[in-house]
């Protein structure tokens, strides 16, 4: 019987296991743990030179860790082999259990190999188990984890590989016996398996370092987003996106508070759609589920409301979708003050503040469409009151002033031009009695010219004539209905837009309108007097634009010179 097989041997050998699995569990790094093992088996296993092979994230295994000779561990430690080359040591050794034995006699054939390895020359063996020093000793280190399915397999299939302990020199100088092996086995498998939790505690407080910087730069993003906030400028909110507070006001910032004179606890009540103007509504739902941005209408607390530029974002949670938006407020209202005054000045004529040609133009074009509003009815483009009859057309819808007649308000009952069941625009018609109101409500032209007003300018000046244009068109506006349109058309030239008015109406229009311009106007001191001489026409869908211009035009030329020159002399 072996001296190793003795009780007492193993007993201490035990002993020695032991303590340097203990030693194991009480290294404070992946690094020391590695030491640590390859101590243990210099002092527990009676082995002179002992090696930790690491396999590394690539697959080819480092020297890790080094005991037993400081000249060895200067030479090889940190020094790489392939998997290839440890694949095949591990393939071509004498299984011993989970052990690989490589005799000197094979060995040779690894010596040109890239593993790293240190071995001296020396005498043949004297006896059959004496240890050689090319003899090579592995254990592998595997995963902890289920042992093979069936028992036959070879040690670690189905388990990964961590590392190989690499041994030499035995201190009694013979091959371990059954004993010594399955020690080393075991202190194989318990290195393993505290390999597994130095790599576990390394990842975990690498986790632990990352995920502390992580919410470092998250708070100091935080702290970062909640000034820029706070402190920006222009208005920010924060509001609810989804659920039943969509769009509900979460947080708003100084800048907003100021611009709406409402504070943070009370917008906290309310979400963008309370408060937008009631004509920008649309824009601001399209707004709202779409992010981008759009101009409108916020109300202050004065009741009031200021023009102001929306940037929405919506910020998503990659888990639960998106979760609010991030409201950007731009004070945009002398911007937006610029832009129509600018578009008045385009549109209105600068001395009176009437509109001016080209928009009495325009709103004339909206009204109008291109055939007439009933084929076969259509007299011509110069159709006025004063010019030709023709068969009853349907009138036009008219809402408000003048006590006029309602009964056909929505323009049903014609056939569309395009051969439709139904028509959506609204055909603008013209009544057809000349100067006997046949009950058609229309939309009325009034052209109306000053009579005497170039004696004003030659006797008085410029600065006297447009005290008179300026007086003229304040009473001209004060004389019509909100809805109607007074326009300048250029010079002593004005026309009136008034819809849904019957022949007599219009008639009765224009007299009022001369009459309010009769009485005498005061400038400087001074006071004159203008004539004016009115010609009624009628827009009608089939007409161009000019065409009616042209067609009251015409009338106010006749209606002028049917009256008296002492009737038009003013001055």
């Amino acid at each position: 019987m072996e001296t190793e097989s003795e009780p007492y041997v193993r007993l201490s050998t035990l002993r020695q296991l032991h303590q340097v699995v203990a030693d194991l569990n009480t290294a404070r790094s992946l690094a020391d743990t590695l030491q640590t093992v390859a101590d243990g088996v210099v002092a527990g296993l009676n082995y002179q030179l002992a090696c930790v092979n690491l396999v590394r994230p690539d697959g080819d295994l480092v020297v890790a860790a080094f005991a037993g000779d400081p000249a060895a561990e200067a030479l090889i430690t940190g020094r790489v082999g392939s998997r290839d080359a440890w694949e095949r040591r591990l393939t071509m050794g004498v299984p011993w259990g989970a052990l690989r034995f490589i005799p000197h006699t094979e060995g040779w054939v690894l010596m040109d190999d890239d593993v790293p390895q240190w071995h001296t020359d020396g005498p043949a063996p004297r006896f059959e188990d004496e240890w050689h020093p090319h003899d090579r000793l592995y254990a592998p280190m595997y995963s902890p984890g289920a042992r093979p399915a069936h028992p036959g397999g070879p040690p670690g299939a189905g388990r990964e590989l961590l590392g190989v302990i690499s041994v030499d020199r035995p201190r009694n100088g013979r091959h371990p016996g059954p004993w010594g092996q399955e020690a080393l086995q075991m202190y194989a498998s318990q290195s393993a398996i505290a390999i597994s939790n130095a790599r576990l505690r390394s990842n975990m407080q690498r986790a632990l370092v990352r995920l502390e910087r992580e919410q470092q730069a998250l708070r100091a993003s935080e702290e970062s987003f909640r000034q820029a906030f706070e402190y920006a400028p222009s208005g920010m909110a924060i509001a609810e996106l989804g659920g039943d507070q969509h769009g509900r006001l979460l947080r708003t910032n100084d800048a907003l508070c100021r611009l709406l004179g409402r504070p943070a606890s009370a917008m906290r009540r309310y979400s963008f759609a309370d408060l937008v103007h009631p004509e920008d509504i649309g824009t601001l739902l399209r707004t709202s589920a779409e992010g981008g941005r759009a101009e409108l209408r916020l109300g202050r607390r004065d009741g009031t409301y200021v023009w102001v530029s929306l940037r929405n974002s919506v910020v998503a949670d990659t888990a639960d979708g998106p979760r609010f938006l991030l409201t950007h407020v731009e004070d945009i209202e002398e911007r937006k003050r610029h832009e129509l005054q600018l578009a008045h000045r385009a549109s209105h004529d600068a001395l009176t503040g009437l509109p001016n040609s080209a928009e009495l133009r325009s709103r004339l074009s909206a009204r109008l469409c291109e055939r007439p509003a009933h084929t076969g009815s259509f007299q011509g483009p110069g159709h006025d009151a004063g010019f030709g009859h023709g068969p009853d057309p349907l009138p036009v819808a008219y809402d408000g002033g003048y006590g006029y007649d309602h009964e056909h308000e929505h323009g049903f009952g014609f056939e569309p031009a395009g051969g439709g069941a139904y028509d959506h625009h609204v055909h603008t018609v013209a009544p057809t009695g000349g100067d006997v109101d046949d009950g058609t409500k229309g939309l009325a032209v009034l052209f109306c010219d000053l009579d005497g007003f170039k004696s004003i300018n030659d006797r008085f000046g410029h600065h006297t004539g447009d005290a008179v244009l300026i007086e003229v068109a304040r009473r001209l506006t004060t004389g019509v209905r909100d809805g109607d349109t007074v326009a300048r058309l250029g010079g002593d030239e004005f026309v009136v837009l008034a819809d849904g008015l019957g022949a007599a109406d219009a008639a009765d229009l224009a007299v009022r309108l001369r009459n309010a311009i009769i009485p005498p106007i005061r400038v400087d001191g001074r006071a004159v007097r203008v004539g004016a001489s009115f010609g009624i026409g009628w827009a009608e869908c089939g007409m161009t634009v000019e065409e009616v211009l042209n067609s009251a035009d015409q009338r106010m030329y006749v209606e002028k010179r049917s009256r008296a020159k002492v009737q038009r002399r003013a001055g």
